[in-house]
């Protein structure tokens, strides 16, 4: 499973990536993570118990990669739910860089149909997204791809 981890300046948070689900998207979203692109910028919006939202390089949302990428939205965990990673747009079609991490699924289940979820954000990791304000930054981002059938709390004999 790929996985990606934002090392934040509220901690680190890691998120599984959906590339089954979402597999044009999370390529794009590999591809700026490897560039570099997201090192740096900061967390511009933050709604409270709704979502917090980065991604833009002028980091105002006005920003981003200078493309657009295809909207992906008939997978089976297009479901917008506390944790899950959902590209921004503008409109079917329109998503390049910034994305939202969910907070609630109450308060942004509307984006269903309408943005691609293309990860979550891993059960160790669930505390921090709460902790992330506007202004708040990410240090860096790096991809990396773990066994998900090893427990990770085994106990080897």
């Amino acid at each position: 499973m790929k996985i990606v981890r934002f090392y934040t300046t509220k901690g680190e948070i890691e998120a599984e990536l959906y590339s089954e689900d979402a597999p044009a998207t999370v390529e794009n979203f590999i591809q700026l993570v490897e560039d570099g692109f997201f090192d740096g910028l900061l967390f511009f919006q933050y709604v409270h118990d709704t979502f917090v939202k980065t991604g833009c390089p002028n980091n105002d949302g006005t920003g981003g990669p200078g493309y657009f990428i295809k909207s992906e939205l008939n997978g089976i965990q297009q479901m917008h739910d506390i944790g899950v990673l959902s590209m921004c747009n503008a409109g079917i079609n329109t998503s390049g860089s910034q994305f939202i991490i969910c907070l609630d699924r109450n308060n942004v289940e509307h984006l269903d149909g309408n943005q691609t979820c293309f990860g979550k954000i891993r059960n160790k990791s669930i505390d921090e997204i709460y902790l992330i304000r506007r202004f708040d930054r990410i240090k860096s981002a790096e991809i990396d791809e773990i066994d998900d059938t090893v427990d990770p709390d085994a106990v080897e004999v």
